[in-house]
């Protein structure tokens, strides 16, 4: 499925959408997110979204024209000191570099996102009242800036827009605080309020707002085009705060509850399985259901201390089927069939933003895991 090109675009713009949507601040530490090969400020002649970047799905963007590629899954983890083609991982980026292809991952960063694989599986199931399962701390800052009463409100909606000043459901959020600030310009200043080498003291409004970590640049430039000072003061403080926004796992709740094996076939049925696993059925009916796709059995406390019901996830060790016990029902469902609908994410976001560039779901991404 696609759409033709119709004017000229960078490989930038492209990313750019997605990471609107999965910012790289959000990825885990031991994550590789991002672009791994190619120069993004080439013209962009069409896109292949997949989970996993193999030479078969690497073969079919030559094929289709494409010079980019976006997966979820990182071709690379790990750095190279060499590369001779002795493995897939090397022949493809091989095979990318001769071609100007550039390949990009977005892994835990869309897993960590709000509009992720999480709140797409949980829209799947109808789930309501959602929230995320694990937030994410130390993502947060808190701005500290001081302005002339004049120029407050200009300000305040400046800094708005730019991302600032969202705190869980609400938005436009800041706390103002009237004062007087104090400054001696220089010989070499050119002061908006004062005179040369004279102290000046001016009626000032201290302005605070939350923000996410990412959008610090954005904030600070968005300060500096509407401020009025020449050296206008502001202070960014790291917050431990956690982001109700951004975090591992989600959690909702169904319209109305209904009996454990009838939602295990509802879950067959709407994530498209052939088989699933699950931990012994417990006789209890299913209401709150938290789900984290690809290798989530980390959150199995989490799911229990939220007295969720069941727990979905792609994979889980053999201990995690005893370890539940009584306390909630485990339904692992694949790692591949838990993130197979990333390509249906990075393809929504592409078409939405950009109607006229074509982008291709790759028909050539299978699952690895096979069975009889």
């Amino acid at each position: 499925m696609f759409i033709q090109i119709q004017r000229a675009m960078k490989i930038k713009e492209i990313l750019h959408a997605i990471e609107q949507i999965a910012p790289i601040p959000l990825q885990e530490g031991f994550d590789n997110s991002g672009v791994q090969i190619g120069d993004i400020h080439q013209e962009a002649k069409g896109a292949i979204v997949c989970i996993d970047v193999t030479e078969a799905v690497m073969d079919e963007a030559i094929a289709l024209g494409c010079n980019l590629i976006i997966s979820h899954h990182p071709l690379a983890f790990r750095s190279f000191k060499s590369l001779t083609g002795k493995n897939y991982i090397e022949r493809c980026m091989i095979k990318a570099c001769k071609h100007d292809i550039v390949v990009y991952a977005a892994h835990t960063n869309l897993d960590n996102a709000s509009e992720g694989i999480n709140q797409y599986l949980a829209d799947m199931l109808n789930l309501q009242h959602v929230r995320i399962l694990d937030p994410q701390k130390d993502k947060l800052l808190k701005l500290v800036t001081f302005v002339p009463h004049s120029h407050a409100e200009l300000l305040r909606n400046t800094l708005f827009n730019a991302g600032a000043g969202s705190i869980g459901n609400y938005d436009s959020c800041s706390y103002n605080i009237t004062g007087e600030g104090t400054f001696r310009a220089g010989d070499e200043a050119k002061p908006y309020c004062g005179e040369i080498g004279e102290l000046h003291t001016e009626p000032e409004t201290r302005i605070e707002m939350v923000l996410p970590v990412y959008k610090r640049s954005e904030v600070l430039r968005a300060l500096i085009s509407v401020h009025p000072y020449e050296e206008p003061a502001y202070d960014f403080y790291a917050l431990q705060n956690e982001w109700s926004k951004a975090g591992s796992g989600i959690v909702g709740t169904l319209p109305e509850e209904m009996d454990e094996e009838d939602f295990l076939y509802l879950l067959k049925d709407t994530f498209h399985l052939n088989m699933l696993q699950h931990s012994p059925l417990r006789g209890t009916p299913i209401r709150d259901v938290a789900i984290c796709s690809g290798s989530g059995a980390f959150l199995i406390p989490k799911a229990v201390s939220y007295s969720a019901d069941i727990f979905i996830t792609g994979e889980a060790k053999y201990n995690d089927f005893y370890d539940v016990e009584d306390k909630i029902l485990l339904a692992v469902i694949g790692h591949y069939e838990s993130e197979i609908f990333t390509k249906n994410i990075f393809f929504d976001i592409i078409s939405k933003k950009y109607p006229t560039f074509a982008v291709y779901m790759s028909g050539f991404d299978v699952n690895p895991v096979k069975y009889l």
